[in-house]
């Protein structure tokens, strides 16, 4: 099965066409198309992997986004012994839901 290795917000993803991944948070409304274009890796079907140096020429993932969204919320605690000083904060991060539609350029 074909795949591809993309770079997004800081971390690196395997995308295969018709998978949904959560990205780090992206500038797109709902239904927009998106062009990922810092391709690492992309493994066709049959043939040898094509490795990136750093990125593959020409190469770009196009995906749709799904939802614009906010994961679970993290609790954050500071504490320090025997000073009676604690403080709990809640994070949730934001997300872009993204569903793989095409690896091209290969």
């Amino acid at each position: 099965r074909m795949y591809a290795i993309v770079r997004t917000g800081g971390r690196q993803y395997r995308a295969e066409p018709g998978q949904l991944i959560d990205v780090e948070r992206l500038p797109y409304e709902e239904g927009a198309t998106v062009e990922l274009t810092d391709v690492l890796l992309v493994a066709p079907d049959e043939g040898q992997p094509l490795i990136g140096r750093p990125t593959v020429e020409g190469a770009v993932v196009k995906a749709t986004v799904v939802e614009q969204g906010r994961g679970p919320k993290i609790f954050v605690w500071k504490y320090k012994p025997k000073e009676r000083y604690r403080r709990r904060r809640g994070h949730r991060q934001y997300y872009t839901r993204l569903r793989i539609d095409s690896i091209a350029g290969v």
